[in-house]
This record gives C-alpha cells, structure tokens and sequence, in this order.
C-alpha cells in the first residue's frame, strides 16, 4: 500500500479526482516516552513470540531463505511480492487449501503482517479508534490488543469507500510499526502491545493531516526506519522514534498526500531508497537524505500509487493517467564510474495504465493488474506487452513462488495464475471473500486474508 498500500491503503485513491524540519530536542524526547498518552493495552497473553516450528517445506529451504520468510511488511519478506520455496499446489479446492480459522474485525485497508507464530492486523473501531490485534497464526486466539484514538474523514469524492485505517506495518526485532490514517507513527512491543513510542507528525512539525490520510507504508533497514508521512519523506530512528532526516518536502494536503511505500535496492553502483511522490520518482541518499537523481512521472491528478520495482539498473512503475515505463538509473557520460553524477533515461515506454496493483518481476517478465482491471505480463527488457487477459476485479494484490503467482482481486476472487510468457493461464479460482482490498499474505503452508470485516486464514493440506 498498503495501499499497503497501500489497494490495502489505497483504495481511497479509486475516487480520487485527482519538512525541512524544526525539531527540537524536547519533541524528540517527548517522542520517546512509553505509553503515549490516549493509548489503551489490552493484553490477553503477555507471552513473547515463539519461533514456530518448520514445516517439512521451509526446512528444505536455504539459511538465508528460512530467515527471510516472514511476512513482516508491505508486499512480504523482499518488499516485491515475492517468496520463495512455497510450491503451492495446483488446486484451491477446499481439501487442498482449507479453511482453518476466520474473524470478524472492523473495517482496515492494511494488510495483514505475519511473524512465527502470530498474525498482526489493524482495524478503525466506531469510528473513532484505531486498533492492533494479534493472533496465534495457528487458533486464531487474541493475544492482545491496543487501541489509541485516530479517525478522520477524506474528501467528499472518496467517501464511499470509507475513512479508516490504511497503511500497512511492518515488523522488526520485536517491534511493529503502524501507520495511524491521522498521519501518526506507532511503534508497538509485540510481546504485549505495548507501546514503545508515538509520533503525531502534524502536532510536532506542524504539517497538515494529509487528506486522503496516511498511507504509505514503514521501511526497515537496520535501525531505521523509511516512510513518506509529515509532508514528506523521513528516516526515523526505529529504537526511539527520533526524526533523523526529512526530504521531499510538500506541505500541501492534498497533494502532500502520498501514496507509495518506498523500496531500497542499489542502482548504478550506489545503494538508495526509492520513493515515488505524486510526481516525481526519486533516489535517495540512505545517509544524507539529499535526492541524487530524479524522474517526472506522468499521472492524472498525481495518482502515483504503486510501489517502484526494480529490474537491473532500472525502475518499474505504472501509473493512472499515465503509462508503464521502466526508467534507467545510470551515471553521466555512460561510464559505472562511481564518482560521476546520476543521470536518468527512459528504457522503454508502454501505453498502458497501471493503478494500485504493484507488480510481481520473475526472470524477465513482470506482471501486473493494470487500471482496465486486465492482468497482463511485460517482457522487462523490451516493455512488449506478451498478453493481457479478460476483465477481473477493479484490484488485485500479487503473491509470486516460484511459477505461480496468487492473486486476490477486490471482489474476493482468489486465482492461481501459472506465471509464464506464453499466455495468461489460470490454473485454479475460487471465492474467499466478497471485499478485499487489503494486500494478500502467505507464509509456509498459509494464506491470510484480510477482508473489510475480518480476517480469514486458509492453510495447503498436502
């Protein structure tokens, strides 16, 4: 989003028509204080997380792969909608995936994040609060809950899909960050719920409450944590909530309201946080926070929603209003001499729209929901469009393994997609919900999903 998206935080965005910072220490060290004030803990098993134990599958993967399998932010383990080593069966068929557990929740556009043995997932309830839960991923038993008061309305044009919640968290060492829709950070002990600490980005830098809310979703790296909130694009310490750098400064609310989660990848020898504005594509400097390179992008009303995706030296989007283009990060003068500037060049350029369904990238072909509600694949080195299918749902989340990608449109269809070049292929479809928008995860043998009025989870029987 998400979303999430965030569909998963971004549906608001299908009706819409379209700091350098002062930061004093005080604020800083107020950010830091645990409980924040107006947060309430319920906690109904104040047990910490409990590694899981591996199934016949994931023990037969590799170290690295075994350690990344969490789906613990946006789009999963590799923030690209991909995991390896699942080999989904050929079926969906109950018998084959079966339903294990569901629950009714309040309405939320995040998606569900999954860590060992718990399921994490956000609600607004009464409209007037925002809500975490966590559930044993095996019983669906609450563990806990934590709630702080967080509501808003967006504008008159995107009512109908509602004002709640939308951003999806993300975890790391213990702790799970969630984006409040008030354009509040908080970060949460996921042993208990507790919280660890809280920022109010309009209170503290006195930026305005973006009007469609916060929506773009937390970016672990190491000890710091990535998000486009408080009228632009910020580092956060993730241990103490301090604001380390913000750049990308837009103090407007309307258009300040961004709606892409940022990636990290290395591009043209230098490793850098991509962000996708409602303009512009930039890179980042990880340290200094400067934009080293930056890229219009085209998009009606400044619609830039998907996640940036990266292929090689370059940068996959799509875009409402605007087209699919794989953009090239190089440095000047053709040369990989690291000291030379970044420069920028469109590779090539296809006249299809992309809208909220961030792509899935296997070997050489990228996949993707467009705004015409078709799938369709893109040979990556040339941007050929090798097919596209028949009308699906307004919205589609992508999870790719291996040659299989699964796919859960707003209207509750689940597909099997076999992901290959020749032709668009479903292998299996079944029905698992009537509304969701949120992004789909997986982890070992289950599927989570978070419809608009709970959450259901399906496992593979094998």
């Amino acid at each position: 989003m998400s979303f999430p998206h965030n569909r998963c935080f971004h549906v608001v965005l299908s009706i819409a028509i379209g700091c350098l910072i002062a930061q004093s220490s005080q604020a800083q060290n107020a950010a830091s204080e645990a409980p924040a004030a107006g947060s309430a803990v319920e906690v109904q098993e104040a047990a910490p997380v409990q590694e899981a134990a591996p199934s016949a599958t994931q023990a037969a993967t590799t170290e690295k792969t075994a350690a990344t399998a969490q789906w613990n932010q946006w789009r999963g383990p590799n923030r690209d909608g991909t995991i390896e080593n699942l080999n989904w069966p050929d079926t969906l068929e109950e018998g084959v995936l079966n339903s294990q557990w569901e629950i009714p929740l309040g309405p939320s556009y995040s998606g569900p994040i999954v860590v060992d043995n718990m399921v994490f997932v956000t609600e607004t309830e009464n409209k007037k609060n925002e809500v975490v839960k966590a559930f044993n991923i095996e019983t669906g038993e609450q563990i806990w809950r934590t709630e702080w008061e967080g509501s808003m309305r967006v504008p008159f044009f995107a009512a109908s899909n509602g004002s709640w919640i939308r951003s999806t968290p993300a975890y790391s060492d213990g702790k799970l960050y969630v984006g409040g829709i008030k354009d509040v950070l908080v970060c949460l002990d996921t042993a208990n719920g507790e919280v660890v600490w809280k920022r109010d980005f309009p209170g503290e830098l006195g930026s305005p409450v973006p009007s469609f809310g916060f929506v773009c979703s937390p970016l672990i790296d190491g000890d710091d944590l990535y998000i486009q909130a408080g009228g632009g694009f910020l580092k956060i310490n993730k241990m103490n909530g301090e604001i380390i750098w913000q750049a990308l400064v837009e103090r407007d609310a309307m258009n300040g309201s961004a709606f892409s989660s940022p990636y990290i990848a290395e591009l043209a020898g230098k490793r850098q946080v991509i962000v996708q504005t409602r303009t512009k594509l930039h890179g980042v400097d990880l340290e200094k926070g400067e934009s080293m390179w930056e890229q219009p992008v085209k998009a009606f009303r400044g619609m830039n929603i998907v996640t940036p995706t990266v292929y090689n030296d370059g940068v996959f989007t799509s875009t409402y209003g605007g087209s699919s283009q794989l953009i090239k990060v190089g440095r000047a003068n053709g040369t990989t001499d690291t000291s030379q500037p970044f420069v920028t060049s469109q590779i090539w350029n296809a006249p299809v729209q992309g809208y909220m369904s961030s792509p899935v990238i296997i070997g050489e072909y990228g996949y993707i929901h467009l705004k015409n509600q078709r799938f369709a694949c893109f040979h990556m080195e040339s941007g050929e469009i090798l097919w596209r299918s028949k009308p699906f749902g307004k919205y589609a989340s992508l999870v790719a393994s291996g040659d299989k990608i699964l796919a859960l449109d707003e209207r509750g269809d689940l597909l099997l997609i076999k992901a290959t070049p020749e032709s668009f292929q479903v292998i299996d479809k079944r029905k698992v919900s009537d509304n969701s928008w949120a992004h789909l995860a997986a982890k070992g043998e289950q599927v989570f999903v978070r419809e608009l009025g709970g959450l259901k989870v399906f496992k593979w029987q094998r």
